[in-house]
């Protein structure tokens, strides 16, 4: 994905960013030790490097396992660990058991960071960590995610944010450091396809699972698929849109979505953008 992430930085915008990294470094190295929170995607991924360089083995880097996390993001934590070494466990969440999760309103995020920070919390209880900490960034306070109020009734430490560390400046740190994750397109979990008002189920998941793997095997990088009942619609980021447009690999997208399991399947022609289910809710408050 090379060539949809722009890393180019001025002298100036590196040292900057540089500076940022030894405070966080820093900071990290003041606690007696930590969990981070590793969804595999760069910010988190940078923060479990950071706080493995920080603190070594007394950092440890967790990832949460359910049905809504797919099993290429495990791949990638798992390409990640080799690369790095970081001192890592996997364990497993439960927020598909909560009604209130599964009947994915516009705080569905909340119920899924609570049940990972309470998770979490009972592991660093039980093993003597004194602090968890996610990889939450200066760029992430522009977009709707109550995730972040269960990280504030957690007390879980934001060490990226803090250091007002940005999407880009991280992705550049982590180039620099090596991690094979740098260039990696934003990720989210597999709910966060199904528009708000969907009943979140383990079928519905494996739909948008199988997909977004057939889109991957095409080719494309940075891509959503939005399940809207029996159709699938199809973000492809703006540079990719136009192989997806041509005839034939528009009739390949059609084919291979059918045989995922899906019904109808559409391009989407606005491309791919980050939360554009919240659209939804945007236009529903204006007209309230």
């Amino acid at each position: 994905m090379g060539s949809l992430v722009n890393i180019r930085m001025g002298e100036g915008s590196a040292e900057m960013a540089e500076e940022k990294e030894r405070g966080l470094l820093a900071r990290l190295g003041e606690l007696r030790s930590v969990i981070v929170a590793l969804s595999g995607g760069t910010d988190s991924a940078y923060l479990a490097w950071a706080a493995h360089r920080a603190l070594g083995e007394k950092a440890l880097s967790v990832t949460a396992l359910s049905e809504s996390y797919s099993a290429y993001d495990r791949e990638q934590v798992e390409i990640f660990l080799r690369a790095t070494g970081v001192r890592h466990e996997f364990v497993e969440t439960h927020e598909m058991q909560n009604p209130a999760y599964r009947a994915n309103a516009a705080d569905r995020c909340y119920y899924c960071k609570d049940e990972l920070f309470s998770v979490l919390d009972g592991l660093a209880k039980g093993r003597g960590f004194v602090a968890v900490a996610y990889g939450v960034n200066a760029d992430d306070t522009s977009d709707f995610r109550p995730g972040h109020r269960a990280a504030a009734e957690h007390r879980v430490l934001t060490p990226l944010l803090e250091a007002k560390l940005n999407k880009e400046e991280i992705r550049w740190l982590a180039k620099r450091a090596g991690l094979p994750c740098w260039d990696r397109p934003a990720s989210a979990c597999l709910s966060s396809r199904l528009p708000y008002g969907t009943e979140v189920t383990a079928e519905r998941l494996s739909l948008v699972e199988r997909g977004e793997a057939a889109l991957r095997r095409m080719g494309f990088k940075q891509f959503r698929v939005r399940l809207h009942d029996k159709l699938g619609r199809v973000e492809i980021a703006l540079e990719e849109l136009p192989r997806a447009l041509e005839p034939e690999m528009a009739a390949a997208i059609a084919r291979e979505l059918k045989a995922a399991g899906f019904a109808y399947v559409a391009l989407d022609l606005e491309g791919y953008r980050q939360g554009s289910l919240n659209e939804a809710l945007a236009k529903s408050a204006g007209t309230s």
